[in-house]
């Protein structure tokens, strides 16, 4: 079994096309980031959505910056640049994707966001540490 999921932002608007067979196929790309600090990668994902699943109104809410979970089936796929040298990328045969942010607070943090912003995570203030006491007991 192969199965993948994946929390990201879109690095574009989804494209829907129609195969010759008819059957519709939604193609998007998800930016997903791991690691910390110096040692933060970015990992990049062809997604598909194909069938009846590609028909739905999801397609209305994949826009650029939009933050999703997808879950489906990972592959590699090998080519060949231009320039002689070979390249892979990631690809995902989409089985379910799930919106995390709306799409008003998907594009301002995209577009505010610099490459060394903690991707997404909440900043603490230093003054709340104040009241911290950590000779305290854990309660879990």
């Amino acid at each position: 079994m192969n199965k993948l999921i994946i929390s990201g932002r879109l690095t574009r608007d989804c494209v829907k096309r129609v195969t010759a067979t008819g059957t519709s196929v939604l193609g998007f790309s998800v930016a997903n980031n791991t690691g910390w600090g110096d040692k933060q990668k970015t990992h990049f994902f062809e997604c598909s959505l194909w069938g009846k699943r590609a028909e739905s109104k999801v397609a209305g809410f994949l826009l650029k910056g939009q933050q999703v979970i997808v879950e489906g089936e990972i592959s590699l796929n090998t080519y060949q640049k231009k320039d002689g040298s070979m390249g892979a990328g990631l690809n995902m045969f989409v089985n379910d994707v799930e919106l995390t942010g709306g799409k008003t607070e998907a594009r301002p943090q995209a577009s505010q966001q610099s490459p060394n912003d903690n991707a997404g995570f909440p900043t603490v203030d230093d003054s709340m540490n104040d009241d911290l006491d950590l000779n305290s007991d854990i309660p879990f």
